[in-house]
């Protein structure tokens, strides 16, 4: 598989984004609104859609999302950890870090259901539904905690008021209840979906200063080197220890090793933090995949799958 052929519709869709507002009349002010469209409709759409698209069957996937959880859990504490090494601490912008843990940790599901289709087929496809619909919530939560808590804004209200927790909220409790999109409705909400991808990358396109990691260099390091090496080492062991089959090992090393979600730039933008910052990290992780995906189902997946044991 090449990998930087599935990655590369989001690079040059960040580019896009970024040479339109630097060289068009189509400047920020003109992305701002884009911003906050994606923001509170689109992305919640797309959101909403990607976890009731295929039903949970969390019995037989248990082990699965136990896997996914710890996983992203492990994330979330080593990017909320970072300011707390005295040795990278005192070199990192608390706004900044409160900004950019999310890129640590999240991850783009859509590029996570094409991969699973490739490698997997139908099968793929379902857990990786399981673990965007389990994962995504929690994720979620942990993205907005560190802004609301820097800003001195309240918790309870900052999630409540998300909309992109309360789709995926949504999305999770209409997925168990057994609630589908209507078939009428479905082809609409396709295209919602896919209006999401294309205008967010390219927000984040717009918004990006690459400029502004020159003050933020270890910072961007530590999270970069989070979500693209240490999650798929991380997805290695809880593998074994969990004694996933082939299959789903495949699934969590991919998922492991995904570039950030874009969704991470017009989080921090709205919440009124640094999004150049941010948009140059969403860009650059999106560049890094091409390595981290071929070192997690390559190097990583072949000695997990020799190594588990058999069924």
């Amino acid at each position: 598989m090449t990998f930087a052929k599935l990655l590369f519709p989001d690079f040059s869709l960040i580019l896009c984004g970024w040479l339109v507002c630097r060289y068009t009349a189509l400047n920020r002010t003109v992305w701002l609104q884009v911003e906050a469209l994606v923001y509170y409709f689109l992305f919640p759409v797309l959101l909403f859609q990607s976890i009731v698209r295929s039903p949970l069957d969390i019995g037989a996937a248990s082990s699965l999302i136990s896997a996914g959880l710890l996983v992203g859990a492990t994330g979330v504490g080593m990017a909320y950890a970072l300011p707390r090494l005295p040795w990278l601490g005192p070199h990192i912008d608390r706004r900044d870090h409160a900004a950019s843990t999310q890129v640590a940790f999240r991850f783009n599901s859509f590029i996570a259901l094409a991969l699973a289709e490739r490698l997997a087929g139908a099968q793929g496809v379902q857990m990786i539904a399981v673990l965007i619909g389990f994962c995504v919530p929690l994720l979620n939560v942990a993205a907005v905690w560190p802004m609301a808590r820097e800003s001195g804004s309240h918790f309870g209200s900052a999630v409540v008021r998300n909309p992109l927790i309360v789709a995926t909220a949504a999305g999770l409790a209409a997925n168990l209840l057994g609630v589908q999109i209507p078939d009428w409705l479905e082809p609409t909400v396709s295209r919602i979906g896919a209006t999401s991808i294309a205008l967010g990358l390219m927000a984040a396109g717009a918004g990006m200063q690459f400029g502004s990691l020159v003050t933020g260099k270890a910072l961007a390091a530590s999270v970069l080197t989070i979500r693209h090496l240490l999650l798929p080492l991380v997805a290695l062991l809880v593998a074994r220890l969990l004694r996933l089959d082939a299959p789903q090992t495949t699934v969590l090393l991919a998922f492991s090793a995904l570039p950030t979600a874009s969704s991470c730039y017009v989080l921090a933008a709205r919440m009124g933090y640094n999004g150049p910052y941010v948009a140059a990290l969403v860009t650059l992780s999106t560049v890094l995949a091409m390595a981290s995906l071929p070192f997690a189902l390559g190097v990583l997946g072949v000695e997990t799958v020799t190594a588990a044991p058999s069924p």
